[in-house]
């Protein structure tokens, strides 16, 4: 098991992770009959733009529009996932971290794929606490499943857990950003994100973070782009990684990845970062 202070797996920082989007999956309300080989196509050919653009890695997300708030996943969904998982890491370098996130928080079902079909992180929705969201009130159950995790041996599959972002705000108040990382390290999370569209904001929970739980690592979940990506990621105050979506994808959110638009990143990123 990892070291909580040992961010080796991340590999070179900043480590930039594009998010490979997917339309609704077999098992879920929203799918579209017969889309399937397209949606596994399409993942492919983003992952393979974030490789041959010069991304670290890769977080395979599902879109399905509704979700249950606990770990329900409907088998079919599941297995969709692990084909597309696998599809992608065949098409990849073994240097390339993929990950999975079963929106809204099924982190089990997702270490379970990441486990089968090659990846080598998840991201957890929610992995303290409790949020409130569309879909309805998110809570979450560590001990069950860091438990799965033991069941499974999936230590090698690190967990990304969300602290602050569109995604999660710890419900109730009374919690900063920095108590929610602690504790989020403190149940088994390995590394944490967050996110905020205010760039002066992001910079402050990214600090006291630093303070409160020195070595964990930081992931920016959302709201980088080319503009931002030096002050936000490459500068000395700025996080150890980011989740890249949008402005990478040729056609607006949800479309296929361009491996131009990620060259260009990775461009910015790097020569901020010397």
């Amino acid at each position: 098991m990892l070291d909580r202070d040992d961010a080796q797996w991340l590999g070179r920082k900043p480590v930039v992770l594009g998010m490979i989007h997917l339309q609704p999956l077999p098992g879920t309300p929203f799918h579209r009959e017969g889309s399937f080989p397209q949606i596994l196509r399409t993942a492919v050919k983003s992952a393979r733009a974030l490789y041959d653009g010069g991304a670290d890695g890769g977080l395979i997300q599902t879109v399905d529009r509704v979700y249950a708030p606990g770990e329900e996943s409907d088998p079919a969904r599941i297995a969709a996932l692990s084909l597309i998982t696998r599809a992608v890491t065949d098409v990849v370098g073994p240097d390339f971290r993929v990950g999975v996130q079963l929106m809204r928080n099924a982190v089990q079902a997702s270490l379970a794929v990441a486990k089968v079909a090659g990846g080598v992180f998840v991201r957890a929705g929610a992995i303290v606490g409790a949020t409130l969201t569309t879909h309805g009130m998110v809570e979450a159950d560590p001990l069950a499943v860091m438990e799965y995790r033991k069941k499974i041996d999936a230590w090698n599959v690190k967990i990304i857990a969300e602290v602050e972002s569109m995604h999660y705000t710890w419900f109730g108040g009374g919690k900063t950003v920095a108590d929610v990382a602690r504790a989020a390290r403190q149940v088994g999370a390995d590394a944490v994100s967050l996110c905020h569209p205010d760039e002066a904001r992001v910079l402050k929970m990214i600090a006291s973070v630093r303070a409160a739980a020195p070595g964990l690592p930081i992931i920016l979940a959302g709201h980088t782009n080319h503009d931002n990506a030096a002050r936000l990621l490459a500068s000395p105050e700025g996080a150890d990684g980011a989740f890249v979506g949008t402005c990478l994808e040729g056609d607006g959110w949800g479309s296929a990845i361009v491996a131009d638009k990620v060259k260009a990143y990775m461009d910015i990123v790097h020569a901020g970062a010397r």
